[in-house]
Parts: C-alpha cells; structure tokens; sequence
C-alpha cells in the first residue's frame, strides 16, 4: 500500500521560495495544493510554477480573514510551509491544518529572530549564521524548531556570499523538515531550552547605509560588506555629494593612532586608505569623486 501524500499550502515569494518549491515538488511523498504569494508580489516565477504543474496559484490580502480560512479549508491540507511570506499568522490559520504551519527563517533562533538577519549577522562580526526550520505559533519566530543548522563567514563574505548559502540551505532544511513531518519522525525543540529570552533585530531602513567613520576599521568592514550588493551599499558624503563604497578592506598590523577620522589619507592602486577611529581602512568599489585630503562624511 502506497504512503499517503502529505498535502502542503505554499505561501511563498521570490527566490528563497523557487529552488524549494521545485525541490519539493520533485519528490513523490508531497502535493502542493496551492501556492499564495505576497499580495504585492512582483515575482512571476512561482505563477508559471502554478501554470506548469496545474496547481492553484491566488493572493489573500489577509490570510486570517474568515473568507481566508474557509477557502484554506477546502484543499484539506496536512501542512502549510511559508517561505520569505510576509504576513503574520494568527491563531485561526495556525490551528488549521493538522500539522500546522512550518516556516524557514535565515536565522540561529532564539537568537536572530526578526528582519535582515543576514546584514546584522555581518554587522555583529559573527562567525556563523544559522538557518532553522520551525513551527509557527502565535509570535513572532518563537515556534518550536524542528531543524536548525549553521555555517561559517569568514572575512571573506559579505552579504551577497551569505545569500547564495541561505537561497540553498534554506531550500534543503525546508525539505528536510517536510521529509521527517511526512515520515512522523520529528522531534519539537522549545526555544526556551536554548535560551529564555534570544534576542530580535529590526528592520534596517532608508538612512540606515550612511557610514559612521568615527567607528573602528574592524565595525566599518562589517558595516560595508553586510550591505553590500545587492543590499543598498553603504554611503558616505564628500563635499555634500553623495559616495557609495561597495568593498572595503581591512590593512593587516596597523598600529591604533589619533588622527582626522574620515579622512582620505592615501591614494592605492584599486581605491583608497581612509582614516577611522582606531586606525585606518582601504575602501573599495567607490561610486563618486575622492581625492587624497578629503574629508568624508562633510
């Protein structure tokens, strides 16, 4: 007698939700019912998605609605799976299905819950990042998790390297959790055994890219790289034009030592060495006019 599929609601958006989606998909144990995306999506992907494999594709500008719940409803799905959506779950939906709702956040939960994980993980100096597959509940990436894994930033990293491993190991975990659901061979890990409290980062907002100079070498290389493309690029002023630096990096063995912090000391051969409060930093993929003696951040 052939296993009875695991029936699966998708609400999802853009890339983190594509390669998953096809993993998914590809494998015989699971029947995605349907696929919600974010309401003002832009993202055509998942729609020929829906086209290719015959599968209901449709937006709900608010999922806890009555209306919402009752056509949820009708697909009698096992699971809902959200992946990059960005509405909040309340307790109607959550209790809908019988395994309820699982969700893949770019973080080490407890820790990291909340926005932009990726950019404050290099901002912070981490030395990982994690990923953690999770059941939803009535807050806010506060469910008991069922995988989690972590991987390493090296120097070496920035924001765009961190998303190419997020966008596939989200994917896998994703997977991963749907296998041991379908299976019933999955164990609830309460975050609180972790830790009671963790921690939430906010959302990073428009002026959240202007540069601090008067901030050590080591903060300022994590501030650039963990905004950093394709994040909005960390900014500066000269003369009250706008700079944008992509790339910094960091000069090994200087010695700390008071200057005029923002600064533009020296001209290098791929940009320039540039004061800071500690000591001083070459900056990179500079978008704008600098000359040696300028003073950025005026």
């Amino acid at each position: 007698m052939s296993q009875k599929k695991l029936r699966i609601g998708y609400f999802a958006d853009g890339p983190w939700s594509h390669r998953a989606f096809e993993i998914i998909n590809n494998d015989d144990r699971f029947d995605i019912q349907f696929i919600v995306p974010r309401t003002d999506t832009t993202d055509m992907v998942l729609s020929d998605f829906s086209k290719k494999y015959n599968i209901d594709y449709f937006k709900l500008d608010n999922v806890n609605s009555p209306s919402s719940l009752e056509k949820i409803k009708t697909y009698d799905c096992d699971v809902l799976v959200s992946m990059s959506f960005n509405q909040i779950f309340r307790k109607g939906i959550i209790n809908l299905t019988p395994k309820g709702i699982i969700n893949c956040h770019a973080g080490k939960l407890p820790f990291y819950r909340g926005r932009n994980i990726l950019n404050w993980a290099l901002i912070n100096d981490e030395k990982e990042f994690g990923i953690t597959v999770h059941f939803v509940d009535e807050g806010i990436d506060t469910g008991d998790i069922i995988l989690q894994d972590t991987f390493p930033i090296t120097d070496e990293d920035d924001y765009a390297s961190l998303l190419e491993v997020a966008f596939v190991e989200c994917s896998r975990l994703l997977y991963d959790a749907l296998v041991k659901i379908a299976e019933n061979d999955y164990e609830r890990i309460d975050q609180k055994t972790i830790h009671p409290v963790g921690f939430y980062c906010g959302r990073r907002g428009v002026g959240d890219e202007i540069i601090n100079w008067n901030d050590t070498s080591r903060n300022l290389f994590n501030f650039i790289r963990s905004i950093s493309t394709p994040g909005p690029i960390a900014r500066t002023v000269n003369n009250s034009q706008e700079i944008k630096i992509n790339k910094s990096r960091l000069i090994p063995d200087v010695p700390n030592y008071i200057g005029t912090v923002g600064q533009v000391l020296s001209k290098t051969e791929s940009g320039f060495l540039v004061k800071t409060k500690d000591s001083f930093i070459e900056i990179l993929d500079v978008d704008g006019k600098i000359r040696v003696g300028d003073k950025l951040g005026k």
